[in-house]
């Protein structure tokens, strides 16, 4: 586990509870370096000046709020801690609502809360309580120099804290130019329904990987191999939108497809189950 990125407490009612913040998920991005093209030497990020052009040292950088267009407060660590201190060191839950009543668009970004030291006891009473009574702690809290709405809900014999947006960050998809009637008939609908059923299965984690990570990797494994040469690749063609005369046919063929891939599965699976006849 890596290392705490905030400590505090859970606050509900006169309940306090000691914790710490560990992030819950972790990015495999690739990382890139800018490099000058005909000699390949990396490029590195100066802090300039736009007055002068002058690179300016850590030590002289301070965090400015432009409040008119060129003109600026200074703002200093000892500011945002003025802001509210206690509210810095706590998740304060304020609402206790039933999870299926939140649009899980509202949640973004999920942290694992471990308890503290003299903490075990109120941690578990109120993991346990949530998951009984299938609620979600709406919270708020500071964590650098910014406040969050938050989520406190159990997960896998932990309590996860889900950062989640303020109601006025979402945007309105009632601006988008979507159809409000399809004028789908019924062969349609019932075909699309069948397509649904046939390529249903049980939510499994472990199924999905990230193809393009591992794809670009090889790209990279390549281009080592063969010294840094370009490498020709085929172009690949870009699926054209279904039309909508085209939409049956196409249903019928994925319905098909769909059949054939549980077939060959079915089978695979069979084998699996008997060694002796694949043997025989």
């Amino acid at each position: 586990m890596a290392r705490a990125i905030w400590k505090g407490s859970i606050s509900f009612g006169l309940v306090n509870i000691p914790i710490a913040l560990y992030p819950a998920t972790r990015r495999e991005e690739l990382k890139f370096r800018l490099l000058r093209k005909n000699d390949l030497s990396p490029v590195n990020y100066k802090r300039v000046a736009e007055k002068d052009g002058r690179e300016v040292p850590w030590d002289q950088i301070v965090k400015g709020y432009e409040y008119e267009k060129g003109k600026y407060v200074v703002l200093k660590d000892e500011d945002f801690q003025h802001v509210d201190l206690e509210a810095t060191q706590t998740v304060d839950i304020q609402d206790f609502v039933d999870q299926e009543d939140i649009d899980p668009i509202f949640f973004y970004k999920p942290y694992y809360l471990e308890p503290q030291k003299g903490g075990d006891k109120a941690y578990a009473l109120l993991r346990d309580a949530l998951k009984d009574s299938n609620k979600v702690g709406i919270a708020k809290v500071v964590i650098k120099t910014r406040q969050y709405l938050a989520g406190v809900k159990p997960e896998n014999g932990a309590l996860v804290l889900e950062l989640m947006h303020f109601a006025d960050e979402l945007a309105d998809p009632g601006k988008l130019h979507v159809p409000k009637k399809t004028g789908v008939g019924k062969r349609e609908m019932d075909m699309a329904k069948s397509l649904i059923d046939s390529m249903s299965s049980k939510w499994n984690p472990e199924k999905y990987k990230d193809d393009y990570r591992e794809a670009l990797m090889e790209v990279i494994e390549e281009k080592v191999e063969a010294g840094g040469k370009e490498i020709e690749e085929t172009p690949k063609k870009t699926p054209k939108p279904t039309k909508v005369i085209d939409l049956v046919s196409v249903l019928q063929k994925s319905l098909e497809e769909t059949g054939a891939k549980k077939k060959t599965a079915g089978k695979s699976r069979a084998k699996k189950a008997h060694p002796a006849r694949r043997a025989a």
